[in-house]
């Protein structure tokens, strides 16, 4: 006689997944993200520390995204997800997804090349290396991995996964509006961050890893940021690392068509993946 273990309802609530599970999930951890901050500015805002040193970098932004790291962690781990959410996705993609992979990395090398470092500072890129790779790992699990899982758990075709999945990526984005951000900068960031998510949803369907769109998401919060104030005049890159996020954004434009073109056979791939059956390529 075999014993069949019931899942908890915290596990069957997760289980069934839903687009709407996810839009909690993101809001959630926005408000965490936001508390978290305002609660390490109030500890450290007799420190001295200013906003832009490298202590200022990884306490102002990294350790907020650390708590979200963590929180993220704890919620897979409670729910059985970690292998699901780390180990290699059963539903895999096709050959010019792979384009989203070298645009992403390319605009990056090329953001690096470019940069002064004698200007940056060896505390300040360490600073940034280490908070962009918190951010690559708190951003992906929560937008890639949780928000995927459970698009997927619905039963939702791959171009809505899609679609969502980097909707509420750029959705995390638009509340730099209520930080002082103006508002023409807000909605070039959302469309930016709406196309790189995009990216990053096919860099892990073509590799099927969710390290791989972490590790692009923890190079790139870095690149832009220091080369954005610390260019190198002298590098002969500096005319296309100038113009990263529009080639990102150009970039995912055209892959968006491409899969919207082929949604039909992503809807019936997913479909027969999470039923059980067989895995196409």
């Amino acid at each position: 006689m075999h014993e069949h273990n019931t899942p908890s309802p915290w596990k069957s609530f997760w289980e069934r997944g839903g687009w709407w599970k996810a839009l909690v999930l993101v809001l959630v951890y926005y408000g965490v993200y936001q508390l978290g901050g305002v609660l390490l500015n109030l500890i450290f805002r007799g420190a001295g520390i200013e906003a832009d040193s490298a202590p200022g970098i990884f306490v102002n932004v990294g350790l907020p995204i650390v708590l979200g790291s963590i929180l993220l962690v704890i919620l897979a781990w409670s729910v059985g997800w970690l292998k699901e959410l780390f180990g290699r996705q059963a539903i895999r993609g096709r050959g010019w997804m792979w384009i989203a992979v070298a645009v992403v990395l390319l605009t990056n090398i090329f953001r690096f090349i470019a940069l002064d470092y004698e200007k940056t500072g060896a505390a300040l890129l360490f600073s940034w290396l280490l908070t962009g790779l918190f951010i690559g790992f708190a951003e992906e699990v929560l937008t890639r991995g949780f928000v995927v899982q459970l698009m997927r758990k619905a039963g939702h075709p791959e171009i809505a996964v899609a679609l969502v999945s980097a909707a509420l990526f750029a959705m995390l984005h638009a509340g730099n509006l209520f930080g002082g951000q103006g508002a023409l900068a807000t909605v070039v960031q959302v469309g930016y961050t709406f196309f790189f998510g995009l990216l990053m949803y096919l860099a892990y369907r073509v590799t099927g890893r969710l390290i791989v769109p972490i590790l692009l998401h923890a190079s790139t919060d870095p690149s832009i940021f220091l080369f954005s104030t610390n260019p190198s005049a002298a590098s002969p890159l500096a005319p296309l690392a100038g113009p990263g996020n529009i080639i990102v954004i150009l970039f995912g434009l055209v892959l968006l068509i491409v899969l919207i073109f082929s949604g039909g056979k992503d809807r019936a791939f997913a479909r027969t993946e999470l039923s059980g059956g067989p895995v196409g390529a």
